[in-house]
């Protein structure tokens, strides 16, 4: 059935950046100013949010764009709060947008006495009234069965895809996929099968949580272009030691594609002095200024596949056809051309 009102974009403040280039995006495609709602999202002194409308919002579309990055609980209460605001103010319908799901990484019980946090956050949004969420590359795929909602989770595999493409254009014979750990096989193999590249596997072994005590290289590197693919760089530890392993191992060049550049602590200096040629990340979290002045890390924007994402779910029509790099080819035109 087709839609009656224009989608209504709000958003926190966890990536505001993000959210207009959305809007932007969205201001193209429908051919008429889109804007973010007309809102406050404020704090008391005491540190309590605070959120207020100033548009009527009755029986519109809303989506709520706000990823649940550091401070994660911050970000995850504006989100419940700004949902709850405009449910009470008879919104039709709210998605949540959400391009970091936070607490992704608790998402089974691996010992004993120890939380599924993913599950709790899962419920927690549903009951502040999020009708349907939208986010990028979960930490686990099966965190979209702790909803009893739909869930439409995008992949950065084929935007990656295009950079690659782009990137290496000429030296794809050379060019060889890694996965950062045995776990990382399935999306590592996503984005080789879209460029064609062979597949080879980094596996570590830990003392403990946080520390790597060493790894092996699954494969033959030698001579190779190396491209570590994973979702998510944290401290950029095991990436860096990733790297160096691989350089040790014959490659000639290696450089990174991670969705979520959460990049906490010493990560961007561990990156800016590690032997990677390049780190290539999304703006799913918004970047710091040590970020944005690395010079080794490149940032892809996702805002023309959240826009695209947007306007298919408010008009009824497929999300997964975003899942198609031929798809995303003239969403991200100018960027990447073909030939």
């Amino acid at each position: 059935m087709p839609a009656m009102t224009e989608p209504k974009l709000m958003s926190g403040n966890a990536n505001k950046p993000l959210a207009q280039a959305i809007a932007r995006r969205m201001s193209m495609h429908r051919g008429m100013s889109v804007g973010l709602v007309d809102a406050r999202v404020e704090r008391f002194n005491d540190q309590e949010i605070f959120v207020e409308v100033y548009e009527n919002v009755r029986g519109e579309d809303m989506y709520v764009i706000q990823p649940t990055s550091n401070p994660a609980n911050d970000n995850l209460m504006e989100l419940l709060i700004m949902t709850d605001a405009l449910r009470r103010s008879s919104a039709a319908r709210i998605t949540a947008v959400i391009p970091y799901f936070g607490y992704a990484r608790q998402d089974r019980r691996t010992k004993a006495r120890t939380p599924i946090s993913a599950k709790l956050v899962a419920n927690l949004l549903t009951e502040a009234g999020v009708d349907r969420v939208l986010t990028l590359d979960l930490h686990a795929t099966q965190i979209q069965g702790f909803f009893d909602i739909p869930v439409d989770n995008l992949y950065a595999a084929p935007v990656f895809a295009l950079d690659v493409l782009h990137h290496f254009k000429g030296q794809l014979e050379d060019v060889m996929v890694i996965s950062p750990d045995v776990g990382g096989v399935a999306r590592a193999r996503e984005l080789a099968k879209r460029i064609g590249a062979p597949l080879a596997i980094v596996d570590k072994r830990r003392e403990k949580a946080g520390e790597v005590a060493g790894m092996t290289v699954i494969g033959d590197v030698t001579g190779k272009k190396c491209i570590i693919v994973d979702d998510i760089c944290d401290t950029a530890g095991t990436l860096c030691k990733a790297a160096e392993t691989l350089m040790e191992a014959g490659a000639t060049e290696v450089h990174s594609y991670i969705t979520h550049g959460v990049l906490s602590g010493p990560a961007v200096e561990r990156v800016s002095n590690s032997v990677m040629k390049s780190l290539v990340i999304t703006d799913s979290i918004q970047p710091t200024e040590e970020v944005l002045g690395c010079k080794n890390i490149r940032i892809v924007p996702t805002a023309p596949m959240f826009a695209q994402a947007i306007l298919n779910t408010w008009s009824g029509t497929s999300v997964s056809s975003l899942f198609e790099t031929d798809t995303l080819t003239p969403i991200y035109e100018g960027m990447y051309s073909r030939g």
